[in-house]
């Protein structure tokens, strides 16, 4: 990677352009041609890659820790109910307990250290807020970075840096949780048991967990008992679930995106949530990996949904009457698994270049038509989008590498091929779909793959014009 830096020189009268590149005049014209050349050739080489953005010396952003840190719970003490505490740029020392309601807010580089193994920041009074600080969380444990316990509280936009939990609710309801970053700081070795949650809440009802970025931590965001939560627009990385739910009936899962968990969302014993619009790749590093598992989850939404690169896409266990549509079901080792679950709906969901498609085991009364199986070529005389032969999903590959999972390496050979086509006895268990749909379909998660595909698109464009300018240019310069 090469790294353009910006200098002026002292022959550069006029045009502030460097001289290295380019051949430059005294003459204002050919400075603004020059300036145009360079500009133009600055765009195509950081559209290719070829170049890093230009860097800017500026002094260093992290706050100086030479001097003593200034002792937070001091001004928290000083400041009057109800009123605002505006902390300038410094360090400052934790722990601190705030039992009033007050706004706490961080003016630049604000930076709480705390050094011993309780919270940094434990709020014990309602409508409590706190804006803009990082807060640095050194001792390992079960200890939190912010422990909450009052109601109407509101955190947003703190840089969280924890050796245990990041954010931590308990008994508290009606709070927004939003525009946090949190990392766990640990040794990159330690195992996810042993790390503490991302945001975790515990009999805590009607909050909104919006715009946070969690990464290597236990589980990213982690509800229980906690009713009617709103989580959105979130990331979550390198962590074991990235959205961890039990007994957390209404909530809703929307917008959400997690690469590299174990699993994307586990939804565990919840009744009438909603799970929507939310993208969940690469989950494979473990044997369990999921994009999505509903565990004796009832009465439930999950649609417009993308699980692409995961081990399952889709895990439906001991659930029922959901409905389940328009999601899309890409490269994942198996698109949708079924356990023991009865009365849900699968319509209008793509299953695109999965190894294998679907499998049910111990399922009855479900009901899926309309969806897309690239894997199958149907029959669609009317010309109305479905096809009039059913497709029926053979169960025996993934029954055998059940028994002995050796038996993979023979995956679409022509012997496993010769025998799945041998094993017909009990199509009626089959997972069927009624009426496959003849192509994928459309949706809010397959529209925003294509303004992926636009922008990529546009940046070729761009690209394309600058090679063609450059070796125009370089015809001239030769004539």
């Amino acid at each position: 990677m090469i790294t353009i830096r910006f200098r002026r020189n002292k022959r550069m009268i006029g045009c502030g352009w460097p001289v290295k590149y380019f051949k430059v005049s005294r003459d204002n014209r050919d400075c603004k041609d020059n300036r145009v050349r360079s500009f133009l050739l600055l765009v195509f080489l950081l559209s290719a890659g070829v170049v890093a953005p230009v860097h800017f010396n500026y002094a260093s952003a992290a706050p100086d820790q030479s001097s003593s840190p200034i002792p937070l719970q001091k001004i928290i003490d000083g400041t009057a109910p109800g009123e605002e505490a505006v902390l300038p740029e410094g360090v400052y020392e934790g722990p601190v307990v705030i039992k009033k309601k007050l706004k706490l807010r961080g003016e630049g580089e604000v930076t709480l250290v705390n050094r011993i193994p309780s919270p940094a920041v434990q709020i014990q009074a309602e409508g409590v807020e706190v804006y803009g600080i990082r807060i640095d969380q050194l001792e390992a444990g079960e200890s939190a970075a912010v422990k909450v316990v009052g109601d109407d509280v509101r955190l947003e936009r703190l840089t969280i840096n924890t050796r245990g939990y990041g954010i931590m609710l308990r008994d508290s309801d009606n709070g927004i949780i939003r525009q946090n970053e949190i990392t766990w700081k640990g040794n990159v070795d330690t195992p996810s048991d042993n790390k503490g949650n991302g945001i975790d809440l515990y009999n805590s009802h009607r909050n909104r967990i919006e715009e946070n970025q969690v990464t290597r931590v236990r589980d990213g965001i982690y509800i229980e008992n906690s009713k009617m939560t709103q989580i959105t627009g979130n990331v979550v990385s390198q962590s074991r679930y990235g959205i961890h739910c039990m007994y957390a009936d209404g909530a809703l899962i929307r917008g959400n995106q997690g690469e590299y968990n174990y699993t994307g969302a586990m939804i565990m014993g919840v009744n009438d949530s909603r799970v929507i619009g939310n993208t969940f790749r690469l989950q494979s590093s473990n044997v369990n990996a999921q994009g999505i598992l509903l565990y004796d989850v009832h009465r439930s939404v999950v649609t417009g949904n993308q699980a692409e690169g995961n081990r399952v896409g889709i895990y439906v266990d001991l659930s029922t009457d959901n409905q389940i549509d328009r999601n899309y079901l890409q490269r994942n080792f198996l698109g949708l698994q079924l356990n023991k679950s009865k009365n849900n709906r699968f319509q209008g969901n793509s299953f695109i270049a999965n190894v294998l498609d679907a499998v049910a085991s111990g399922s009855e009364n479900n009901r899926m038509n309309g969806n897309y199986w690239d894997s199958f070529k149907g029959l669609d005389p009317d010309k109305d989008g479905t096809s009039d032969v059913p497709y029926a999903i053979n169960p025996f590959y993934q029954q055998l590498i059940e028994s002995n999972s050796a038996y993979q390496l023979f995956f679409q050979s022509p012997g496993m091929i010769f025998l799945s086509d041998l094993h017909m006895s009990d199509t009626q268990s089959w997972l069927t779909d009624q009426g496959p749909g003849m192509k994928p379909n459309s949706g809010s998660v397959r529209e925003g793959a294509m303004n992926y595909q636009g922008a990529v698109l546009a940046a070729g464009i761009v690209m394309m014009l600058g090679a063609i300018y450059i070796i125009r240019l370089g015809v001239k310069r030769h004539e």
